[in-house]
């Protein structure tokens, strides 16, 4: 995955609606494909943002950055998966 540079612009809108600086790339990259997103900084802005902006299902699922990925973590996104 390459990260870009952010435009000002899009740093400001960023801000805005409190988006992590990886939300648009990654909704970007999966070019209207359902995608998952796991990651101990989502925010209700980025589910919110990713919801209005993305034509198919996204699940963004925020873990722990202390724990890393549980059994229940991997539990959630298989019954995720399995149902899209």
């Amino acid at each position: 995955m390459h990260w870009p540079e952010p435009s000002d612009a899009h740093e400001r809108e960023d801000q805005w609606y409190g988006l992590h600086w990886k939300t648009r790339t990654l909704a970007a990259w999966a070019d209207g494909r359902p995608f998952v997103w796991v990651d101990d900084e989502i925010t209700d802005a980025d589910r919110d943002w990713v919801s209005t902006h993305h034509p198919t299902p996204a699940f963004l699922h925020r873990v722990a950055s202390s724990r890393g990925l549980t059994t229940e973590d991997f539990a959630v996104l298989d019954q995720w998966l399995r149902a899209t």
